[in-house]
């Protein structure tokens, strides 16, 4: 058994047992290592029993569990984990995914290939990627930290919605459930029922700037608003550069790669100059009234260099701001010490922006996931 048939038998090994039913998790592989190296690896029923230990959580699983060993490690496992041990010990990724935006394809599963990338990093290289600036990713490292955002565990918050729910108590009395209660045994008691408001996700509207300025942010960013996709139940995702693009039918796609991949055939100005007020106006005017119900939640992703009309631009933050509940602006080059939203575009959308965070790092990113998950509050009104 090669090297690269080892570490790829321990990776599927993994996904099949979830597959049936084990309760594993991206780190799964590296503690199986870890429990290989503990043991010795001296002998394969040694082995087995280690890794029996990490995953079986009931003995209905034990008979599957030997059957999966069994099928994936027949051969010899002292050599099948000392090669993963090895490539673990390098830090290399298993595969490379192409950056988006590039010309040519790639025919393999590249979603498979950061599930493959998270199994194999360390914790350390992990945190020491958390904090690079994405401008300064090399290939492997934009695979493994796209593998680190697409498993990022988050909730957005919820808010209490206009309508009613039955509920054990609560603010105001549920007169109808009350009087269908009287109707049987025990009626004569007249039991009071309570009912208090639903809860409900907000909908999130991205609109993503794609432009030249932006570039090399654009691929992790995109990577955040896909798995973003599966958290909010309504997400809308837009880019521009020179013009607005509608991506949300491309971003349902649930392999990242494949679906960035759509969004680059499907953005026809990427790389091209930067109109943030032409962009944010078109959204106003096509899109605004149509997906804007519900007091959703904007966020703006742009460097602010802005080659429009700045008097524009804030005519129009204005309108956006007043249609949703929080605008939220992401800038990449907010987490530099040196930075000031002294940018054109920066400067006269800034009066209208509620929050304004850094999205350069993976570390920045959870702090927007901090902020999403917070409770709900009333927005700021002072500069509108």
């Amino acid at each position: 058994m090669n090297g690269e048939t080892a570490a790829g038998n321990l990776v599927v090994f993994v996904r099949s047992l979830r597959a049936n039913g084990f309760t594993v998790t991206p780190a799964t592989t590296e503690h199986l290592v870890d429990a290989a190296r503990i043991v010795g690896m001296h002998r394969g029923d040694d082995v087995r029993e280690a890794f029996r230990a990490i995953v079986v959580t009931s003995r209905s699983q034990n008979t599957m569990f030997d059957e999966l060993f069994d099928r994936f490690f027949s051969g010899d496992v002292v050599i099948a984990l000392d090669a993963v041990i090895e490539r673990i010990a390098q830090r290399t990724p298993l595969h490379h995914a192409p950056r988006i935006g590039a010309s040519g394809s790639s025919s393999r599963n590249d979603g498979d290939d950061l599930e493959d990338v998270l199994d194999v990093v360390g914790g350390s290289e992990s945190e020491r990627l958390m904090d690079v600036d994405f401008a300064e990713l090399n290939d492997d490292e934009a695979v493994a930290v796209a593998a680190i955002l697409a498993t990022m565990t988050w909730s957005p918050s919820s808010v209490r919605s206009r309508r009613w729910r039955p509920a054990s108590g609560g603010p105001a009395p549920d007169l109808r459930r009350t009087m269908r209660m009287m109707t049987g045994p025990g009626g004569d008691l007249m039991p009071l029922a309570f009912s208090e408001r639903r809860l409900r996700q907000r909908p999130l509207i991205v609109i993503a700037d794609v432009s030249g300025s932006m570039e090399r942010y654009s691929e992790m960013l995109l990577h955040f608003i896909h798995g973003a996709q599966f958290r909010f139940r309504t997400v809308e995702s837009f880019v521009f550069s020179t013009q607005l693009t509608r991506i949300t039918r491309q971003l349902r796609r649930r392999d990242p790669t494949e679906a960035l991949a759509d969004v680059a055939r499907a953005v026809p100005d990427w790389s091209g100059g930067t109109r943030i007020g032409d962009a944010i106006g078109t959204f106003n005017r096509r899109w605004s009234r149509r997906i804007g119900g519900a007091g959703p939640i904007a966020l703006i992703i742009s460097d602010g260099w802005d080659t429009g009309d700045p008097q524009h631009l804030g005519l129009e933050m204005r309108r956006l701001s007043r249609a949703v509940h929080q605008v939220i602006w992401l800038n990449p080059l907010a987490g530099h010490a040196e930075f000031t939203p002294q940018a054109r575009g920066m400067a006269a959308a800034l009066p209208f922006v509620d929050d304004l965070l850094a999205a350069g790092t993976a570390r920045n990113l959870v702090d927007l996931i901090g902020l999403l998950q917070s409770s709900d509050r009333a927005r700021s009104v002072a500069a509108r």
